[in-house]
């Protein structure tokens, strides 16, 4: 995908932003389980998936629970850190290996001061309202798996079940009951 394709998925951008966010990105290769950020780390980063897979994890006791999860053509951070600038509570590893580009939050604030039309990122900045949604709307497990399905249907694609379960927060026998249904 192009950046130009990019921008315009978030709003409508001249040809001189386009050059300027183009300055301001840095293309990533990122090798399967390497992490992008640590738990305990600040987050100073968006990154946008051209290809590959990431996932969000807290670890409880010896489980990782599953915060979120990432396929092509999606913008990716940890919210939380990224806004308040405080150390991450989660880790963000590759599920597979990723390309991605990557634009760090001084750059997004120096595109800002140039031109009023980086403010449309609020969209991005907004994404995390749509896991919520899977949780504070009471949604069934079959209710989650539609969502999730229709939503990013990379997503049940690429990861394992036990993954998927544990980002709809729900046993993964109940997710391989609801996938049969399919």
């Amino acid at each position: 995908m192009e950046v130009k394709e990019i921008l315009y998925n978030i709003g409508q951008f001249s040809d001189h932003e386009i050059e300027l966010f183009e300055s301001a990105i840095i293309r990533r290769s990122i090798s399967k389980n390497d992490l992008i950020l640590r738990e305990g780390e600040i987050c100073r980063s968006f990154y946008y998936i051209l290809s590959g897979a990431i996932f969000q994890f807290i670890t409880k006791d010896i489980d990782e629970v599953i915060v979120d999860l990432h396929t092509s053509n999606e913008w990716m951070y940890n919210h939380d850190s990224l806004i308040s600038q405080e150390p991450s509570l989660t880790t963000i590893q590759a599920f597979t290996d990723t390309e991605l580009l990557e634009l760090k939050l001084v750059g997004f604030h120096k595109l800002v001061t140039q031109s009023d039309a980086f403010l449309q990122f609020n969209k991005v900045l907004n994404q995390p309202k749509n896991r919520t949604y899977l949780f504070d709307n009471a949604l069934n497990p079959l209710e989650k798996y539609n969502y999730i399905n229709e939503a990013k249907p990379l997503v049940t694609k690429t990861f394992p079940v036990k993954m998927i379960a544990s980002y709809l927060k729900i046993a993964p026998e109940t997710l391989s009951r609801v996938r049969g249904r399919y």
